[in-house]
């Protein structure tokens, strides 16, 4: 579904991706786990359009799109739930939703608002009141659920689980593992890496930009070196 391929990418002269190959199949979760600065985040924004490649290609679906613009992947079906949520603070839960659906039918849209007032209940109950004012987790749930509003193929999650409570994260990795369940393709960057490889079909490695280890998520909680860095214990 999903298929970077030798990608390269830069903030001016500092290269931050080294030739970084991955690929996710339709309808599975691929998580992706690696120390603070290893390149995860840049990885996410060169895959949905917002940092450009210095070399290698994406495909998305078939379809080459390293040279498509940001808002164009979006059409395609790649919606991207950003590192610390970036909701529009000053405007309604709902409008946020709706700011999510701009690439839909009005009738997608009504659809889409009741799933995600289904999903999580919480965000209709505050649905007029200005996103700012929800907590964390809130936010959180409020992200994805506008990430979904343009009803994507392929969801690009990062750290959904920062700054939340056990409880929340419980429930937004239950909201993530949902999404595989109605055929909808996960690549999740996660610094929780045992809940990250918990619900991963497959699972990556990155350091300093680069993929060092590659599997299945059960391969990868077996693994004495993941185990040892990156869960705790050997």
């Amino acid at each position: 579904m999903l298929e970077v391929k030798n990608v390269s990418s830069r903030y001016g002269r500092i290269e931050v991706l080294h030739d970084v190959s991955v690929s996710v199949g339709r309808g599975r979760i691929l998580s992706l786990i690696g120390a603070n600065g290893a390149g995860k985040t840049t990885l996410l924004r060169t895959i949905s359009g917002i940092q450009p490649t210095s070399s290698g290609s994406i495909v998305f679906d078939g379809k080459t799109i390293d040279r498509v613009r940001a808002d164009a992947r979006v059409r395609l079906g790649l919606a991207q739930v950003p590192e610390g949520r970036q909701v529009f603070g000053a405007l309604s839960v709902e409008d946020n939703l709706l700011l999510g659906g701009w690439t839909s039918s009005r009738e997608n849209v009504s659809a889409d608002l009741e799933e995600a007032y289904s999903t999580f209940p919480i965000l209709h109950e505050k649905r007029h009141l200005s996103a700012g004012s929800l907590s964390g987790g809130q936010q959180q749930m409020l992200a994805i659920s506008r990430a979904l509003m343009s009803r994507p193929s392929v969801v690009l999650l990062d750290e959904p689980s920062m700054g939340l409570s056990p409880l929340l994260i419980g429930q937004v990795f239950e909201a993530i593992t949902t999404l595989r369940t109605k055929g909808l393709t996960v690549l999740l960057v996660e610094q929780n890496a045992g809940l990250a490889l918990s619900i991963a079909d497959d699972a990556c490695v990155m350091e300093t930009g680069r993929i060092v280890l590659s599997g299945t998520g059960n391969e990868l909680q077996t693994d004495p070196r993941v185990r040892a860095l990156y869960l705790g214990y050997t």
